[in-house]
């Protein structure tokens, strides 16, 4: 116990290195953070995204730390972002619908994340407060709020990743006609269409719900995973979900279930919770 103390304070007095917060190679790994380079982070952060991402957060409280302990000064900077520069990127990819978001210091990659992902995950957090019962603004962190509505009005939750949150949360559940009615309705929200799209979503939950009908055992029946795994995908068009959406798919739901009830964490849970953070957002 004598000998560990020592070392843990050499450690402090060398500060924090950039391999200590990011999975880097080379010689970048025993150079310090430093101030002025999570500043640059930070602003080719805002400047591309229009928030501060995690990169430029990490940056930011290791050089924060260094300064409160006296091995760095507020000006202080070096050659890794300084001359090697720092870069951040936002892309669309086209395939998942996704945006993917990459930030590097001196060429090397900090920071990779794919938005679609990030706001579904986001979501599950909030579908499980939202069956609690409890008022969102009570049950959810303002740090959630706050990131997935950061971004703009086009950033909200959509129909379809509330789909896809749905996986997540009840994604071993076998497909009944209930979950079947709450996907049409679903679906017919982001498209705008009257009819449901052939070999889209709707058109696989009611052919599932059919299947499982003749099917004893649960293990043999069609998941809700299997037909909501990337529905943002078989989507031909997609929307951020309105508190009308939610009443909508709720509805249909209810009326197609034998005790007119909703399942905990089902289709129209994700997508009320996915309307009332988006309603949320605007108030913010």
């Amino acid at each position: 116990m004598s000998q560990e103390q020592p070392q843990k304070e050499n450690h402090e007095e060398e500060g924090i290195k950039y391999g200590d917060v990011f999975n880097v190679k080379g010689e970048m790994k025993s150079k310090p953070e430093a101030p002025v380079d999570a500043g640059m982070m930070q602003k080719a952060e805002t400047e591309t995204t229009g928030k501060t991402q995690k990169a430029g957060a990490a940056m930011q409280s290791a050089a924060a730390k260094d300064e409160r302990g006296g091995m760095a000064g507020h000006k202080d900077k070096n050659n890794v972002a300084a001359d090697g520069g720092v870069s951040v990127t936002q892309t669309e990819a086209h395939l998942s619908g996704s945006q993917v978001i990459s930030e590097s210091v001196a060429g090397q990659v900090v920071n990779k994340l794919e938005e679609k992902k990030r706001k579904v995950n986001k979501l599950v957090e909030v579908v499980k407060q939202f069956n609690q019962k409890a008022p969102l603004n009570t049950m959810t962190p303002p740090s959630i709020v706050q990131e997935m509505g950061a971004g703009g009005a086009g950033s909200g939750i959509t129909i379809g990743e509330a789909l896809e949150a749905t996986v997540l949360t009840a994604g071993k559940k076998p497909v009944e006609w209930s979950d079947a009615a709450a996907i049409q309705a679903a679906e017919v929200r982001a498209t705008g269409r009257t009819n449901i799209v052939p070999g889209g979503v709707a058109a696989a939950a009611q052919s599932a719900a059919t299947l499982n009908a003749r099917v004893t055992k649960d293990e043999e029946k069609i998941k809700l995973a299997d037909i909501l795994a990337d529905a943002t995908s078989k989507l031909p068009s997609d929307r951020a979900a309105t508190r009308r959406d939610a009443e909508g798919v709720t509805g249909a739901e209810m009326r197609n279930d034998p005790n007119l009830t909703t399942h905990p964490g089902g289709v129209s849970a994700s997508v009320a919770a996915a309307a009332r953070l988006n309603k949320t957002n605007t108030n913010t």
